[in-house]
């Protein structure tokens, strides 16, 4: 094999033209004449047993060629990236160059290479930081959750009514027939969830067990096609009502639902996790408005393979997804009327990011001569291993040294970034116009929600 030529080309393309000799040749050809010949039927001859010289009178010298190639060309194209020391990142498309006879052939290959990167400012950066703050209102609402989970559901001899869950039998009739799906028994049903067709659970409330009603309902018109618009009927039986029994927030209530002997202490543990997690929050949103800081700062000749590739990680992570809620990928596709290249083109944005972002990364660390020490990686699984209540022979098991040695790298990458930023206050928002009922239920927002001016921060 010799490279005749090796030509850098626009998008980080390389152009390797590639020439293999006549030895190379023949050693493919008797190859291919090995791996073929007993498809081929020579009179007087067993299957696989006419040699190759009668094989090529019958039928021509170049009967073996095409197979030849085939065979020729991985080994002759990997030699040539190895000796120009590229790093290719796709797979080539390729021509020959002139004839192929028993001298050989010529190859043109057209590979996208890894860009040359260059690094824009990464240090010194400034991004918004929201300031963490939990209320009591916040720690109410975690109170709220753990009370909601512990929540009875118990039986009572009255009138349903809205938060109730009622047991019932249904049937719906269209046209006085029954229509597919629209039965059901000893279902419970919370009133006010809005779980059934509009106007089906306001009917239910203020019934009780062993009443029997029919219930007119008129299906939204975009609802499913054959329903749609129309007007059915539900008879329906309930068997049992049940309200919700809360249990009373005080110190039994803490010992039964933490650690903790009353609801003071559990109250403080839920200020010190909430407020662990917003912190979280806000330093993880920080660092990646950083690094996407870096990222848009850099310049890099990007291959579209790199891209394509990236589609497709999301493509595959998609189905994955999908895959774990128990729908069949094509199924999932029919019903919601997408179309798999429309999703690759929808990816292609969002890809690009992430394709920037790690060529930024690997560009920090080839700037700051990061490495992971056999020690850190040690410690990354000592810490993984107790995070995961975890043997940590057990851990190494599953993850290779070389996987948590790039998670590290791009840890301290990270950290040459975050730890020379400056973190700045967010802008204000527009302040609103609101009742102090209004204020009140925004204040007590689950985290992530924005709040208006003045009220305290999620940090996310």
């Amino acid at each position: 094999m010799t490279v005749k030529n090796c030509e850098k080309l626009e998008k980080s393309q390389v152009a390797l033209t590639v020439e293999v000799s006549a030895e190379e040749f023949e050693a493919a050809v008797e190859k291919a004449y090995q791996k073929t010949r007993k498809k081929i039927n020579v009179p007087g001859f067993r299957p696989g047993k006419a040699p190759r010289k009668i094989i090529e009178g019958m039928y021509g010298a170049e009967v073996f060629f095409e197979e030849a190639i085939n065979i020729a060309f991985p080994e002759a194209y990997e030699a040539a990236v190895k000796e120009q020391e590229l790093q290719v990142v796709g797979y080539p498309s390729v021509e020959m160059v002139g004839e192929c006879t028993r001298e050989g052939f010529t190859f043109k290959a057209v590979a996208p290479v890894y860009p040359e990167v260059t690094l824009g400012a990464y240090k010194g950066l400034s991004a918004p930081k929201d300031e963490v703050k939990v209320s009591a209102a916040d720690v109410d609402e975690r109170l709220k959750e753990l009370a909601d989970r512990n929540t009875r559901l118990v039986s009572v001899e009255r009138e349903a009514k809205e938060g109730d869950t009622a047991v019932i039998d249904f049937e719906g009739f269209l046209d006085g027939k029954p229509f597919d799906g629209g039965k059901g028994e000893n279902h419970s049903l919370e009133l006010g969830s809005h779980s059934f067709v509009p106007g089906f659970e306001e009917q239910v409330i203020g019934m009780k067990a062993g009443d029997e009603k029919d219930i007119d309902i008129t299906f939204p018109e975009d609802y499913h096609a054959d329903l749609a618009g129309k007007a059915v009927v539900f008879k329906v039986k309930v068997h049992e009502v049940k309200e919700k029994d809360v249990p009373a927030m005080d110190d039994e209530f803490a010992k039964d639902v933490s650690e903790f002997d009353t609801l003071k202490d559990l109250k403080a543990d839920l200020k010190k996790k909430i407020t662990e997690e917003r912190q979280k929050a806000a330093d993880r949103a920080f660092e990646e408005a950083l690094m996407e800081q870096v990222a848009a700062n850099i310049t890099a000749d990007i291959p579209d393979a790199m891209i394509e590739a990236q589609c497709r990680q999301f493509l595959d992570n998609f189905k994955m997804q999908i895959a774990q809620q128990g729908i069949p990928y094509d199924q999932y596709m029919k019903m919601t009327g997408m179309d798999e290249a429309k999703l690759l083109e929808d990816a292609k944005e969002p890809a690009t990011r992430q394709v920037r972002m790690d060529l930024a990364m690997a560009a920090i660390i080839k700037a700051e001569n990061l490495e992971a020490t056999d020690e850190d990686v040690e410690a990354e699984f000592q810490k993984m291993a107790d995070q995961y209540g975890m043997d940590i022979e057990m851990v190494k098991k599953y993850l290779q040294p070389e996987q948590v040695k790039d998670q590290i790298v791009s840890q301290k990458a990270v950290a040459v970034v975050v730890d020379s930023a400056e973190a700045t206050k967010p802008e204000k928002k527009a302040a609103k116009k609101t009742t102090k009922k209004a204020a009140k239920k925004d204040a007590s927002a689950e985290a992530g929600e924005e709040p208006a001016e003045g009220e305290e921060k999620a940090g996310e």
